[in-house]
């Protein structure tokens, strides 16, 4: 008797896990938008992508076109944050810039994302030997630099903004694994998992329905901080003349180009800086807003557990 109640109880905590589950990551997503800095981090966030996808429309002038009889002019109503040492119209170059600098960000992370989510969930399941391997893997791409690996696959597969992202992304790769990977493991001593294995669910369901939910938040708070830091690295690159060569805007760029003229333009490179600080800044906030969020669901969910009743104890 006692047997058959306690097997019963566990399927009964594993099938109401995906509900349990849905009704935390709403609330998770209303206690996110509920905090004032996830909201101004949205609102910058958005901002920026309506000129990733659009900028180059909305700038006022080509941002390719030189006005050589308007060379390092300052602020006016023709070209409202100047031009630069040829001519370019800056604010139309920031504007077309934003897209390849947020797309090569956003392609590195994907393409870290995908290497590293599905190993750290699998790795949990892996036998001794491959999940050695993978462990000493990720330890020796760690220990890389970004930008010294990007120069190396740059010279190796040709100078090209494809090239240098995988390059980022096969660096940024681990930081997933561990992500995942720890979470992973934390998850599979759960009740309910082990419930699940009990009942004959297959490695590939538990992961799917139990698993992936709860590690869900902590993929998208690595994800929001890879996004800023691959920024910086595209910048960086971009800076040194590499991924994205001339006369192509990008926000690193701009900054390269600038900085040869700071006797003529003292004001020239913080335009770049500031978009650059303000969408990374923005990254990095909602990263801790998304990770304060699912912390206060989990909790949530920890003080709304019932305690066992003594009826249950004598019945079993």
């Amino acid at each position: 008797m006692s047997t058959s109640t306690a097997d019963a109880s566990r399927t009964g905590r594993a099938s109401h896990a995906p509900q349990a589950s849905g009704h935390t990551s709403s609330s998770a997503l209303r206690r996110l938008w509920a905090q004032p800095a996830a909201r101004v981090a949205l609102v910058v966030l958005a901002l920026v992508a309506v000129l990733a996808v659009f900028g180059g429309a909305l700038a006022p002038h080509d941002p390719l076109v030189q006005y050589t009889d308007q060379v390092l002019q300052g602020p006016s109503r023709e070209h409202l944050l100047g031009t630069d040492y040829v001519g370019r119209d800056v604010l139309s170059r920031l504007m077309a810039g934003t897209r390849l600098s947020v797309v090569g960000a956003a392609e590195a992370v994907l393409i870290g994302a995908a290497l590293g989510v599905p190993t750290g969930l699998v790795s949990a399941w892996m036998g001794p030997r491959l999940e050695w391997l993978t462990l000493r893997i990720s330890d020796t791409l760690v220990i890389l630099p970004f930008t010294v690996f990007a120069i190396a696959v740059a010279g190796t597969l040709g100078n090209g903004l494809q090239q240098a992202m995988i390059a980022i992304g096969v660096l940024l790769s681990p930081l997933f694994f561990r992500v995942t990977r720890a979470a992973t493991l934390g998850l599979r001593k759960a009740q309910y998992v082990e419930a699940a294995e009990l009942m004959g669910a297959s490695q590939w369901w538990t992961l799917r329905r139990h698993i992936w939910s709860k590690v869900l938040p902590n993929v998208a708070v690595t994800s929001a901080h890879a996004t800023g830091a691959a920024l910086l690295v595209v910048a960086s690159l971009s800076f040194l003349g590499l991924g994205v060569t001339p006369p192509a805007p990008t926000w690193g760029g701009m900054l390269s180009s600038d900085l040869g003229y700071l006797s003529q333009q003292t004001w020239a490179p913080i335009f770049p800086g500031v978009l650059m600080m303000l969408t990374v800044g923005s990254l990095n906030l909602l990263a801790d807003a998304i990770r304060d969020a699912s912390g206060e669901a989990r909790r949530s969910r920890r003080g709304r557990r019932p305690a066992p009743t003594d009826e249950g104890t004598t019945r079993a």
